[in-house]
Order: C-alpha cells, then sequence, then structure tokens
C-alpha cells in the first residue's frame, strides 16, 4: 500500500523495509537488520541536490542567498514532515514498543529522517531520475507556492553565510553527547569554528542540536 502512496514499485523491496525501520527497532529486535540512518544520510545529499538543482535552473533571478534561504526552507525539518504525513508514513514505520507508546509515529524527527530514507532507497532501487521525481513531486508545489514555507529562523544556514565571507574559515558541527531510551534521546553538539567551539545546543534530534548550536554561535557573534 505503500508502495502505491509512493508512486514507486520497489525491484528490492528490502530497501523500503530499511527506511522505515528506526534505531529503537532495530536496536530492540533480533535479526531486524539495520536502521534507516544510513539511507537518511543519503537521502539528505540526494534531496539537497535536487532542490539545489531546480531551484538554480527555476528561479534564475534569485540572487546566491534568496536561493539558499529558500532551499533551506524546502528541505527543513518541518516541511519533510509535512511530506510524510501526507503520505502517511508514521503507519508504516518500525518502532520499538517504547518508541510507539511515546508517539514515535507521529513525532517530526523521525517523520523527516525517514522521508530522507525513502528518498535514498529510491535513489539506490531505481536511480537519480526516479529519486528526482519523486522530491519534485512534493517540493515543486511548495516551492511554486507563493507560500513562505519557512516559520522559523535557519540558524545554520544564517551561521554558514557569515562564515562564507571567510573562505579560509572551516566550520564543523561535532556530536558530543547522546543519552536517553530510544524512545526518548537527547543529542548535544558543538559547532567549531576551525579549532575554537562557538557554540553548544541540545535536543531530541541531531538537526534540532545542530540548529541550537548555532543559534549559540550566532548569538556570541552579536548576530
Amino acid at each position: 500500500m505503500l508502495e502505491q502512496r509512493l508512486g514507486y514499485s520497489f525491484q528490492n523491496p528490502k530497501y523500503l523495509e530499511t527506511a522505515l525501520t528506526h534505531s529503537s527497532y532495530a536496536n530492540e529486535v533480533r535479526g531486524a537488520g539495520k536502521s534507516n540512518e544510513r539511507l537518511e544520510f543519503l537521502g539528505d545529499s540526494v534531496l539537497g541536490f535536487t532542490v539545489a538543482d531546480y531551484l538554480f535552473h527555476h528561479r534564475p533571478n534569485l540572487p546566491e542567498g534568496d536561493l539558499t534561504k529558500l532551499r533551506a526552507s524546502l528541505v527543513c525539518e518541518k516541511a519533510l514532515c509535512g511530506f510524510s504525513r501526507q503520505l502517511g508514513v508514521g503507519e508504516f514505520l518500525l518502532l520499538s514498543h517504547g518508541e510507539q507508546n511515546s508517539g514515535g509515529s507521529t513525532r517530526p524527527s523521525i517523520l523527516a529522517d525517514a522521508f530522507e530514507a525513502i528518498i535514498a532507497a529510491i535513489y539506490l532501487d531505481g536511480g537519480m531520475e526516479k529519486a528526482r521525481a519523486f522530491v519534485l513531486r512534493f517540493v515543486e508545489p511548495l516551492a511554486n507556492s507563493g507560500v513562505k514555507p519557512r516559520s522559523f529562523r535557519d540558524y545554520k544556514t544564517a551561521l554558514q553565510e557569515i562564515i562564507q565571507q571567510n573562505p579560509e574559515e572551516r566550520l564543523e558541527y561535532v556530536l558530543t553527547g547522546e543519552s536517553g531510551p530510544d524512545h526518548d534521546k537527547h543529542f548535544t553538539v558543538e559547532v567549531h569554528l576551525n579549532s575554537n567551539v562557538v557554540g553548544k545546543g541540545g535536543g531530541r534530534s541531531k538537526k534540532e542540536a545542530e540548529q541550537q548550536a548555532a543559534r549559540e554561535a550566532l548569538e556570541l557573534m552579536g548576530y
């Protein structure tokens, strides 16, 4: 049923199964196989490139800064969670009992990560064009809606734009802590400018923690 909603039929269904397997389930159920974390990593890159390529060709008059902000709004956790909810992905997620009982199937970070993992699964199974078509099915209407999809400040993008003014500077996000049970994880992240820690943050997902670290860095820098 999910394949019908995705509009894609997998040659190797294992890719989709892995994309729907949360780390809590993989850790709890013996023989469950790998979680979707590696697919999420790959899907994030496929998504970012696809959206950047689309905006570059369809927004020829937008300057680089505006392109960056628009791309960030289209690939943020809120947008990806919305795409997952359109598909009803939460119904198909493989979660541990604890994660399921605590509402994991509706948690924005889990749904957003699963959407990225599904992108990677389609890419591995059918190639870049299939993955691109899937991504644009969701991104294109939002990009052309005329509605600002961004209801928050993207601290990571703002910080990156500032640092890019000095090409010799190097920005890096480092995961420094991970605590709590699978259904209630807490991550801590530091953002390093060269070898100096310029911000720290925490959250229920790595992306949220990175955003908070970037926010602290911007505050320390006076922005």
